[in-house]
């Protein structure tokens, strides 16, 4: 898949979706510029367009399940419009900006609601309300990817986090893989938990070493075991 096919994906929905409240095709277009400006800059290596149309592709399946897909298409275009790796509020900060943009084409207050609620989400990756566990799981799909695929995402989010050298970058990244590997469920809405674990444990062998690992593993070993 090409760049041009990748801006396409999330730009398509988007736009259809505008065009339910936004009958000016400047404001649309305008709109989705913003998007774009903010998913290709030159430190956006992961969290890109490539990312929401990953998004786009898990949740369509679930499609019927959603109260209003609008709100799930204007939720996943703006979750990480801002981020900023030195900065720790970029979920509040896309939602702000997530609710201005859709208040000025009058979207539903209950609905403004439910896209932040959806944005918000996705900073810690709580259990939540059957909606919002389809969400974050689509957000976190990465981690439960096969070997190669998630060796790339780890070197994409070093990149993104380039600033920081290792012995800054290294317990950091430690402590967000053993956030989700502490969690009784990564994904709330299905059960296929031993492969994401595995992937995120050869990662942490390099950061933290063989015996953390191996407590680690065995960690896995028996929530895996206590879940079949």
């Amino acid at each position: 898949m090409d760049d041009t096919d990748e801006k396409l994906m999330i730009k398509q929905e988007f736009i259809k979706s505008l065009k339910n409240y936004a009958t000016d095709s400047e404001q649309r277009l305008t709109m989705w510029n913003e998007v774009e400006k903010n998913y290709t800059k030159p430190d956006r290596h992961y969290h890109n367009l490539a990312h929401l149309n990953s998004m786009l592709a898990e949740l369509k399946m679930y499609k019927d399940k959603f109260q209003n897909w609008d709100a799930i298409i204007f939720a996943i275009t703006y979750h990480d419009l801002i981020y900023n790796s030195l900065k720790s509020n970029n979920e509040e900060r896309s939602a702000d900006i997530a609710i201005k943009r859709l208040t000025n084409i009058s979207f539903s207050e209950e609905l403004l609601n439910l896209c932040r609620q959806l944005i918000l989400a996705t900073k810690k990756h709580e259990p939540s309300d059957f909606e919002t566990n389809l969400f974050t799981d689509a957000d976190l799909s990465i981690l439960g990817s096969d070997s190669m695929t998630y060796k790339e995402y780890s070197k994409q989010i070093r990149r993104e986090y380039s600033i920081y050298p290792d012995i800054l970058y290294n317990p950091g990244r430690k402590k967000v893989l053993t956030h989700f590997l502490e969690m009784v469920n990564i994904y709330k809405t299905r059960h296929a938990v031993i492969q994401q674990r595995n992937s995120m444990l050869g990662q942490l062998g390099i950061i933290a070493g063989v015996i953390l690992v191996k407590e680690l593993s065995q960690f896995v070993e028996q929530l895996s075991s206590g879940m079949q």
